[in-house]
């Protein structure tokens, strides 16, 4: 990743190129092996039964089971998770409109507030990768 150190407003310090591109690998590691491992998981839900976090109105807009819903989820996790592998600038802002879709599917839901909470933590870092990627222009 090739960029110049990155100077704060105000500031005299500057971060190291090589910490920037630690930061992008971090975040992009991430934002690749959890949409997919997620999306994976609506298969199987090993982790948890992903249908209770599914606002009751969703199944009213889409005729399908909840179940059914949640592969097409897996599905479109999955994608995202390889789009941000081989294009983060893209996949990132894929990845962050999604999480905003799950915080709203949970305040419709009217619980698991601390879950929106989480996701709502997870999209500020999607931008940020989107950030550090646009900045290595991927």
């Amino acid at each position: 990743m090739k960029t110049s150190a990155l100077k704060e407003p105000g500031r005299t310090e500057t971060l190291a190129p090589e910490t920037v591109r630690q930061a992008f690998l971090l975040l992009r590691t991430v934002f690749t092996v959890a949409p997919v491992l997620f999306g994976l998981d609506k298969f199987t839900n090993m982790l948890t039964d992903w249908t209770s976090y599914l606002a009751p109105v969703v199944p009213s807009v889409i005729p399908l089971p909840g179940q059914t819903i949640m592969y097409g989820v897996g599905v479109i996790e999955i994608l995202a998770g390889l789009l941000v592998a081989f294009r983060p600038r893209i996949g990132s802002l894929v990845v962050a409109a999604w999480l905003f879709g799950i915080i709203v599917n949970l305040m419709i839901l009217g619980s698991f507030y601390d879950v929106a909470l989480r996701d709502f933590g997870l999209l500020v870092g999607a931008l940020a990768l989107n950030r550090l990627a646009t900045a290595a222009k991927r």
